[in-house]
């Protein structure tokens, strides 16, 4: 029997890896990987201005983001950690890196997901990024003191920003998320406090699908209701074929 795949995503809060991976999320969880998503922040002072309108206190607001994220993930078949690091700014600390690593070893992903590692927009996204990089480097790391055993190296893909032409996003990998975009707009609709964001994501998956079925060429016959998602990829991609 071969090993289980297992798929970590790192998030700088609750809603991002719903926008920008769910797709990717719910493929893996379908296919019966292991799907961890590590949410460092619940995004409860930067991306929570309808629950602040509304008079809750920070905590109402910590934990209404939790419970649209663990209901997001669960509609998306992924489990979900969370570190309550704080947003607006996410600092990196020894501490938080500390924490992620130790996720790392024991998720041992197979698989990477997270931030750009720029975006003028949003310091938290590439503060995230740098951190999950820096994270899988220190768990390789056999002397690196921290449980569990030192992981091999895995792909890292960061996965698309809102605004990507400001990040430097270059649309490199195309994702067919046909098959679960039904679960990915479920978990979309779980994130109350950003409803603004469900159209949005939605269009997006739709031009990110057309952008799939041209480069595919005509061959592969896909409908005209392909659905994607669009990332990048941070290491060489390894193989023995060009395809």
């Amino acid at each position: 029997m071969s090993q289980q795949e297992s798929m970590l995503v790192v998030s700088a809060h609750a809603a991002d890896f719903v926008w920008r991976a769910g797709g990717a999320v719910a493929l893996a969880a379908s296919r019966g990987d292991r799907v961890t998503v590590l949410c460092l922040s619940y995004g409860e002072r930067g991306e929570s201005a309808s629950a602040w309108r509304a008079g809750k206190t920070l905590e109402e607001i910590k934990a209404q983001r939790r419970g649209e994220a663990e209901s997001a993930a669960a509609a998306l078949g992924a489990a979900i950690e969370f570190l309550d690091a704080g947003d607006y700014p996410l600092r990196e600390t020894d501490e938080l890196v500390d924490r992620i690593v130790g996720v790392y070893r024991e998720v041992n992903p197979s698989v990477v997901l997270t931030h750009t590692l720029a975006d003028p927009y949003n310091g938290d996204h590439p503060a995230a990024g740098q951190m999950a990089l820096r994270a899988r480097v220190l768990a390789q790391a056999i002397g690196y003191p921290a449980p569990g055993e030192p992981i091999g190296a895995p792909p890292v893909f960061l996965f698309e920003p809102h605004q990507p032409e400001m990040c430097g996003f270059k649309p490199e990998v195309l994702l067919d998320i046909t098959p679960v975009f039904d679960a990915k707009r479920k978990a979309m609709e779980c994130m109350g406090a950003q409803q603004h964001l469900w159209e949005y994501y939605t269009d997006l998956a739709r031009r990110r699908g057309t952008q799939l079925r041209r480069n595919a060429g005509p061959n592969l016959g896909l409908p005209s209701n392909t659905m994607g998602e669009a990332y990048m990829r941070v290491f060489p991609h390894v193989t023995d074929r060009l395809n």
